[in-house]
């Protein structure tokens, strides 16, 4: 892992928010099967999710963000159609870039925003353009700290840490 320590020093923002749902993907373009619980690795991802290592450890949707999406498209759409691994609620996502995110006792450093694709409107029509303001798509990260997380889990800011430098080594 790149950067330092991580960071518990640094406020909370807000009174935190709460896991209300966890999805794995079994296989590439395969379905999302919802859990109750996962296993978190520290440097890899979700145990038995398809798409581990890599900078996309985990993907982490808001259930408002989410829920404006729906707005724009009138119309109500799974959110396991995003297919994102994590859905929360009561955190703003929005350019949260660099900060870790605990979830339960896990941490995730987020390291940017997952930008909608073409497989959205295969969900829905039009949900692609609808998720791609103010990082509703979500954001993606890297585990730091693994363990059980469990849908009700609370969900906060727990500090920050340096982006990892993208690139070769000089």
């Amino acid at each position: 892992m790149a950067g330092g320590p991580l960071r518990y020093d640094l406020p909370m923002h807000g009174p935190g928010g709460r896991l209300e749902a966890i999805w794995i993907k079994r296989a590439r373009r395969g379905p999302m099967d919802a859990a109750e619980a996962a296993e978190l690795v520290a440097g890899d991802g979700i145990q038995g999710n398809a798409d581990r290592g890599g900078r996309r450890h985990v993907t982490i949707l808001g259930a408002e963000a989410w829920g404006d999406a729906e707005a724009e498209l009138g119309a109500e759409v799974d959110p396991s159609g995003r297919r994102a691994n994590l859905l929360v609620r009561g955190m703003d996502l929005r350019e949260c870039r660099g900060r870790v995110l605990a979830v339960g006792d896990t941490r995730i450093h987020v390291l940017g925003e997952t930008r909608p694709c073409p497989r959205m409107d295969e969900a829905h029509p039009g949900l692609m353009q609808a998720l791609d303001p103010e990082w509703r798509a979500g954001v993606f990260g890297q585990v730091v700290e693994g363990g059980t997380i469990r849908v009700g889990d609370a969900v906060r800011w727990a500090g920050e840490l340096p982006l990892p430098q993208l690139g070769r080594p000089a």
